[in-house]
């Protein structure tokens, strides 16, 4: 963080505009912004060469698995794929084991981090049906969030006690982030699947198994409550095109009420369940072609205000059981994301500026981080490099999540990532992770309710 940096002939994208510039990177910061830049003696000097620059992705919704999951992956193995798929800052959820439903647990996390993660973190704190207390006890600089499990998903948060629920939209200190699923609905449509099928229920299933009606119901309440207590809430992973009508379209700036897409909603659909199988069973369920569509349009109409992974690695061996019901949901993104979104603007299905949007600038917008997300003289240096014409070829010998291996295996990405910076430090140089020691603790400057 010491050492000074300048990139030259950059293009930088930022807050809806290209502009050639070089930047000087300064004791973590952005110190300058300019054409001609002279180096200070002893500085490190990268030709971008015309290549994009942008402002370092903040994912806000990953799975880490530390404490208690490990063998999936933990916060030294996740942040490093995460730093080479250009994702310089990550918020953590809160279901790990023992979950983050304390402030000691949440505490834990933050010193944990500051060990071993190679990208700035910030973590939720996690909703249950008893623990309200905790919850309006929590200093707002502490959390970017409350993470509420409306839908039971990995592992056993589910809050579905209604005067909780109520209490948690009346009275969290912070912004609360949904997963919208209905729980009673699932278990009936597998009930019903289980009539027909036996105990050889076919993953083709899930999309119908966690339905569109059930992700409605759920989000349907959220809002509703957000409404009535007048809650600042954010839906995660939207994966229908009637959730949609729910939120309001255009900037993120002022909205009580956003939303998210996920990056392998944007690729996936459940046509594909035949030949990947339970490589991407995920919570929500990837669903139809239409629903996809429908996400990408709606992400351009600012109805979905950020794009990020909902980043869940598990190992080969649990995902090849051949038991739909035992085999776990959740698919490691983190090092993918950027360059399969970016794909999309190749595909002239979004522009940059509206994957830059959604990447950084509205997260850093929506979760009150400070002095993040932009290329701004000041902020911290969190910038990643990005070749739009350089290729990136999706295999297994290049994933650096624990898990070992990619739902896009065998995808060649028209875009590449060659050089990722955190806090000024070179983390990432387009071939390995460069150990740095420069990440850093969030911060929030949430206005407690």
């Amino acid at each position: 963080m010491n050492k000074s940096t300048v990139i030259r002939n950059a293009q930088l994208v930022n807050e809806g505009q290209v502009t050639e510039s070089d930047v000087l990177l300064k004791g973590g910061r952005i110190e300058k912004i300019a054409n001609g830049i002279q180096a200070p003696a002893g500085a490190d000097v990268v030709d971008a060469n015309g290549r994009h620059l942008l402002p370092g992705m903040i994912d806000d919704q990953v799975h880490f698995r530390e404490p208690g999951l490990t063998h999936k992956g933990d916060f030294y193995s996740e942040s490093r794929a995460a730093v080479a798929g250009g994702v310089t800052s990550y918020m953590e959820m809160p279901n790990s084991k023992p979950p983050t439903t304390n402030v000691e647990q949440l505490e834990w996390k933050y010193a944990r981090a500051a060990e071993t993660s190679a990208a700035n973190y910030g973590f939720y704190f996690g909703a249950t049906n008893d623990n309200i207390e905790n919850i309006r006890a929590l200093d707002p600089s502490l959390a970017c969030g409350v993470k509420v499990f409306m839908g039971a998903s990995t592992g056993n948060m589910l809050v579905d006690d209604e005067s909780t629920l109520a209490s948690i939209f009346r009275d969290s200190p912070v912004l609360i982030a949904t997963h919208c699923e209905s729980t009673p609905m699932i278990m009936a449509n597998i009930k019903q699947a289980a009539a027909k099928y036996g105990k050889n229920i076919p993953v083709t299933e899930h999309a119908n198994i966690r339905s569109a009606e059930a992700c409605l119901a759920s989000s349907e309440l959220a809002v509703a409550l957000a409404n009535k207590y007048q809650a600042q809430l954010h839906v995660l992973h939207i994966s229908t095109a009637r959730e949609l009508d729910l939120f309001e379209p255009g900037p993120i700036d002022g909205k009580m009420i956003t939303a998210e897409a996920c990056v392998h909603f944007l690729h996936f659909d459940d046509s594909q369940y035949k030949q990947l199988g339970n490589l991407i069973k995920c919570n929500p369920a990837i669903k139809s072609a239409n629903d996809q569509a429908a996400i990408i349009n709606a992400i351009k109409d600012g109805r979905l205000d950020i794009i990020a992974t909902d980043h869940a690695p598990h190992t080969s061996e649990e995902k090849a059981s051949s038991d739909y019901l035992s085999a776990p949901s959740g698919l490691p993104l983190v090092q993918d994301v950027l360059v399969a979104a970016l794909e999309l603007v190749h595909d002239g299905k979004l522009d940059l500026h509206t994957v830059v949007r959604g990447i950084t600038h509205n997260p850093a917008r929506r979760f009150s981080v400070v002095e993040r997300g932009f290329i701004r003289e000041g902020y911290h240096a969190d910038l990643v490099l990005v070749d739009m014409d350089g290729g990136t070829d999706v295999t297994r010998e290049r994933v650096l999540s624990r898990c070992g291996w990619s739902p896009f295996e065998g995808r060649r990405f028209r875009s590449s990532i060659d050089a990722v910076w955190v806090n000024g430090a070179l983390a990432f140089d387009g071939k390995q992770v460069i150990e740095h020691g420069a990440s850093e603790r969030l911060q929030f400057n949430h206005a407690r309710r």
